[in-house]
């Protein structure tokens, strides 16, 4: 299972996703277990987290980074600085 992230995307590919209309997830630095039940899409607002799957290699992603995270990835975060984003699930 691979963490697909599009380093800055146009502006113009944010508003067709409807981005800027999902709802926000605000974390403190932290570490934790995780599962996708389904695919997550975000949108880095603020902040840097490396994700790490159970099989695979670590991503680390931040400000300006629209991330998909694909159904059925158990993985850690690492939130090295607070984390604000857009997300949306499906």
């Amino acid at each position: 299972m691979k963490i697909e992230v599009e380093h800055r995307p146009e502006r113009d590919r944010l508003d067709a996703l409807g981005v800027f209309d999902w709802p926000v997830w605000e974390k403190e630095a932290s570490r934790f277990p995780w599962h996708y039940d389904e695919t997550e899409t975000c949108y880095i607002l603020e902040g840097q987290v490396t994700v790490t799957p159970e099989d695979g290699e670590p991503v680390t992603v931040g400000e300006g980074d629209l991330v998909t995270f694909p159904a059925g990835m158990g993985c850690t975060w690492e939130i090295h600085r607070d984390i604000r984003k857009h997300y949306r699930f499906g």
